[in-house]
């Protein structure tokens, strides 16, 4: 059995081997989205489940705290993952597959941007708010595995990571998020 030490060790050089295979060009794409977004006045839409749900939640912390307060140029983001009462009245009456579609056909109009999270990349929920969202015009960003899914091909900007993973694959999905958020902050954007 390994060693609790050598287990910490193993999986912290195992995320730091990742790091250096994302795709920048893909990570600066999807802030140059953002941009595009905040210089329009249009709005960021953020949606995921379990830990890509806590994760694409904190990036709207991020963006309209941090890269928004005190800015001449403030930021529009909302998080479909935080209306527990919205998504559990449409899990409940209608279907999971239905908690971020519908309320992006509430608000989001063309120009707008979805940044969509699923380790996965076939969450059924996530993938019918990308398609609604290419749909109407929106521009898309998707955090996924490079190794499979649907979500990759359904985005106009796929930010892959290389990993089964699910551990890492969120770690690495935050550390991009992050990336996203501080352009903003101390980036210059």
């Amino acid at each position: 059995m390994m060693a609790q030490q050598d287990f910490a060790r193993a999986y912290l050089n195992e995320l730091v081997g990742l790091l250096p295979k994302l795709d920048t060009d893909a990570i600066h794409r999807a802030v140059e989205c953002m941009c595009d977004a905040r210089d329009q006045g249009r709005t960021i839409y953020s949606c995921g489940n379990g830990g890509s749900a806590s994760i694409a939640s904190q990036m709207v912390v991020d963006i309209v705290k941090g890269a928004s307060l005190g800015r001449e140029k403030r930021m529009r983001m909302m998080g479909l993952t935080d209306s527990v009462a919205t998504i559990t009245a449409l899990a409940n009456d209608v279907d999971y597959a239905s908690v971020f579609v519908e309320p992006l056909r509430n608000f989001a109009v063309p120009g707008d941007v979805l940044i969509a999270i699923s380790g996965s990349g076939n969450s059924a929920n996530v993938l019918r708010a990308v398609e609604y969202a290419n749909e109407v015009g929106c521009r898309t960003v998707g955090l996924t595995t490079a190794g499979g899914g649907r979500l990759k091909d359904l985005v106009e900007i796929p930010v892959l990571v290389p990993t089964d993973h699910m551990g890492r694959l969120e770690d690495s999905f935050f550390i991009v998020t992050h990336i996203f958020c501080y352009a903003f902050m101390e980036g210059g954007y």
